[in-house]
């Protein structure tokens, strides 16, 4: 989401003179306070069932090879107290990105046992107060769920000499993210549970790494399913530099569809079909706009002419504007030009959501609609159901999405120490090599400008994946499918539908 708006959002909820942090964001290890637990029980109606469960709201400490705490992770855990054999009961490990993202979108939005609404037509949420409800699309019916702030967000803080960035990378983001898991495991009895990891957005790049954080070496913990929710595994498919021509391949189709949605697309041309269009487009992008990219300025004026003409059907922009990008369509310009003249932009996260910039004549949009239009309910819903329903009382805020671990990460996965885009699509493939067992769920909207459906396609479809075991869904929305509530009920169904096929 947008850091700086987000920042001001908690800004409200920052209070003077925290007695638990230093200025610096440090502690001294001899203040260091015994990790806090809150506990509470609950019932909630999902169909026909009541589940009776404890909600445990808590601070985990990781620790050293001296025994001393080196960070504080905080997660909100849900367990069912009802069941005669908890220890076999599926348990499912959730989180969101950013990176530096804490896991409230999932949380409050998707899978925990109250929701915050918000409307289905991507208007905006307005002002407060804004409606909780019991969520039916909770999970809790098929799986324990387990929430989790990475270091540097919601409670989550590093502790003593330990500064946030040890834990701001890739590999050192999917360690601490393992260790929590593994004491999670231990403190609970849980071991031998099936278990799945789900994650949204850069949160399926931390459940790739998570993957071989887990289950490789010899003290490997066995994952039962990855549920991929917004997926990004191959940054290639999603960065727009001089020269790489795989993120304008992997983004087409979503700018297809978005022109669809907002009829700019020549619907005429393909009967008013969506499905046989989209096919259309990803099929486009592989046979004929790759080959075109390629050639570069050896591409011939006709077939250039031709190409500009037939992407005009397909994405709804000129094809005099298509040939002046050079039949390279960057997101943020695309979400600027669809609707110029119309006065509005389109969303990043969700391209159906329209905004209004200040003036019309910019190269890229002000904001990012599908942004502003939903995140205060959010921030609103997680803060009063933490400090109110489940009585947390820490005095630090509850940190959204900073920005402080972002602009800090690390992203080095390359061991032969040469320049690449970070691709964790492989290390998720030896995983479903090694465990045959292990199955994975790849949920996309058709119209998220931010992780593209196409791209997560392209990443799965090699990198020694096992297609057989991959479930692909799609809806009729954008990044955060569940803002949509006939959408939220359908992930939630595909995703109960996986973990039972598992048991």
């Amino acid at each position: 989401m947008r850091t700086l708006l987000l920042a001001a959002c908690m800004a409200v909820f920052a209070l003077p003179g925290l007695a638990d942090d230093t200025a610096n964001g440090k502690t001294d290890p001899a203040d260091i306070p015994d990790a806090q637990v809150f506990t509470s029980d609950h019932s909630l109606r999902l169909g026909s069932k009541t589940v009776k469960y404890r909600t445990v709201a808590s601070e985990t400490y990781l620790r050293n090879e001296k025994d001393e705490p080196t960070a504080s992770v905080f997660s909100v855990a849900y367990v069912d107290t009802s069941t005669t054999s908890a220890a076999q009961r599926p348990v499912t490990f959730v989180f969101n990105g950013g990176p530096g993202s804490a896991s409230l979108w999932l949380h409050m939005g998707a899978f925990g046992p109250k929701q915050v609404l918000t409307p289905s037509d991507a208007s905006d949420v307005g002002a407060p107060p804004y409606t909780m409800r019991d969520n039916p699309n909770s999970l809790l019916d098929v799986t324990d769920l387990v929430f989790i702030d990475p270091v540097g967000t919601g409670y989550s803080r590093p502790l003593g000499e330990t500064e946030g960035k040890e834990f701001y990378g890739v590999n050192e983001d999917a360690e601490s993210i393992a260790e929590f898991i593994r004491i999670w495991l231990t403190e609970n009895g849980r071991w031998n549970s099936p278990k799945y990891l789900a994650g949204e957005s850069y949160g399926t790049t931390r459940a790739a790494a998570l993957t071989e954080k887990l289950q490789g070496g010899w003290n490997g913990i066995g994952l039962n399913g990855v549920i991929l929710i917004s997926a990004i595994l191959d940054f290639q498919t999603a960065r727009f530099a001089p020269g790489n021509d795989t993120a304008h391949l992997a983004f087409f189709p979503t700018e297809a569809a978005t022109a669809w949605h907002h009829g700019k697309a020549n619907k005429a041309k393909w009967n008013n079909d969506f499905d046989t269009f989209i096919e259309d487009a990803r099929n486009y992008a592989t046979d004929t706009l790759a080959p075109a990219l390629i050639r570069g300025s050896t591409l011939s004026e006709a077939d250039e002419i031709r190409i500009a003409e037939e992407m005009s059907d397909f994405i709804g922009l000129s094809p005099e504007w298509i040939r002046l990008a050079n039949l390279r369509v960057d997101p943020h310009r695309f979400r600027k030009e669809l609707l110029r003249r119309e006065g509005y932009t389109v969303g990043r996260f969700d391209s159906r959501y329209k905004g209004v910039d200040s003036e019309g004549t910019g190269e890229t949009p002000e904001n990012d609609p599908s942004g502003y239009g939903m995140d205060v309910a959010y921030v609103a819903a997680i803060n009063d159901y933490l400090t109110r329903e489940l009585k947390v009382d820490f005095t630090r805020p509850y940190k959204v999405l900073t920005g402080e671990p972002g602009s800090q990460w690390n992203w080095s996965v390359n061991q032969q120490g040469w320049p690449s885009y970070v691709n964790v699509a492989p290390w998720l493939g030896k995983g479903m090599r090694e465990n045959t067992d292990l199955r994975v769920l790849l949920a996309s909207g058709w119209y998220d400008l931010a992780t593209p459906f196409f791209g997560a396609e392209m990443s799965l479809r090699k990198n020694g994946v096992v297609l057989d075991r991959v479930e692909f869904d799609y809806y009729d929305s954008g990044h955060m499918m569940y803002l949509a509530e006939s959408d939220g009920k359908k992930l939630s169904d595909d995703v109960r539908d996986f973990i039972r096929a598992g048991q």
